[in-house]
């Protein structure tokens, strides 16, 4: 038997349990029943159900928060790469990552290559860490992005 405490009771029979949970205004719960003797703890019963619920519902979930990143027009492999190490960190926090290009006067004539960097980009995280796309590729005024998550 274990009081409300968490100190070890030992074991005792039942009359003598119920009486101590009655001088405590407590519950005299069976917490396991596969064990010989059963453990059973003196607590509050709408306590202990509150406790169930909180278990079976399992830790919070972090949800919600999209880290950016931003490649240029005229970005180099590595910087790519670099971009790709930094977008694996925020995907492994359990992050959702927005990829933006942004375009700027003469380089708005040229989608295609700006798709085509992007999806160079995508490439190379792909084979880091397995990736899905939460929001397609979408042209924006200023440019492209795109919204990705871990598989």
């Amino acid at each position: 038997m274990v009081d409300e405490t968490g100190n070890q009771l030992g074991v005792m029979d039942l009359p003598e349990a119920l009486r101590i949970a009655q001088e405590r205004n407590l519950d005299l719960i069976q917490v396991t029943e596969r064990v010989e003797p059963p453990v059973c703890k003196v607590m509050d019963y709408g306590k202990y159900l509150y406790w169930l619920q909180k278990k079976e519902k399992g830790p919070k979930q972090r949800g919600g928060v999209i880290k950016g990143i931003r490649l240029t027009f005229n970005i180099s492999i590595h910087d790519l790469e670099t971009r790709a190490h930094q977008a694996e960190k925020f995907l492994k926090e359990g992050d959702k990552v927005r990829i933006e290009m942004i375009l700027r006067g003469r380089e708005k004539a040229h989608f295609d290559f700006a798709r085509d960097k992007v999806n160079q980009f995508l490439e190379i995280l792909n084979k880091i860490i397995p990736i899905k796309e939460d929001r397609e590729l979408r042209k924006e005024p200023r440019g492209f992005s795109i919204i990705i998550g871990k598989k």
